[in-house]
Parts: C-alpha cells; sequence; structure tokens
C-alpha cells in the first residue's frame, strides 16, 4: 500500500493532466468534434479522449520538478 501511494505521490501532476486532458477531450469532442467523420482524433469519443489524456499528461509532466543527485 505504501509503494502505490509513492508513486501516486511522485506523479501527481501527470495524473492531474492526465484526468484535465481526458475531461477537456470528451467536452471537445462532444461539443465541437468532426461532422464528417474523417478526422482521427476528433471523430470518437474514445481516440479523442485518449489523446487529451496523454497530451494533459505530457504538458503538466513538464512542470514537474527534478530532483538534484548530489554527488
Amino acid at each position: 500500500m505504501m509503494k502505490v501511494k509513492a508513486i501516486l505521490q511522485s506523479n501527481f501532476l501527470y495524473l492531474i493532466g492526465a484526468i484535465i486532458g481526458a475531461i477537456s477531450g470528451f467536452l471537445y469532442w462532444k461539443y465541437i468534434g468532426c461532422i464528417s467523420g474523417t478526422c482521427r482524433i476528433t471523430s470518437s469519443p474514445i481516440n479523442s479522449t485518449a489523446y487529451f489524456a496523454l497530451m494533459g499528461a505530457l504538458i503538466f509532466g513538464s512542470f514537474k520538478k527534478q530532483k538534484q543527485h548530489v554527488k
């Protein structure tokens, strides 16, 4: 149980970014989407949600501070 808590704490920004991205992706598909159905990402709610979740995790993860190793 402690390992899970430590993993969640060390990757908190990635998790928050993925959640916000997934919600944004779903809302983008629902309200804007792709009318013709030819758009690879926004034509499906699953594709849109997964893509935006990945992008959110990567963007939020870029703000994570790196630990400095002292020799």
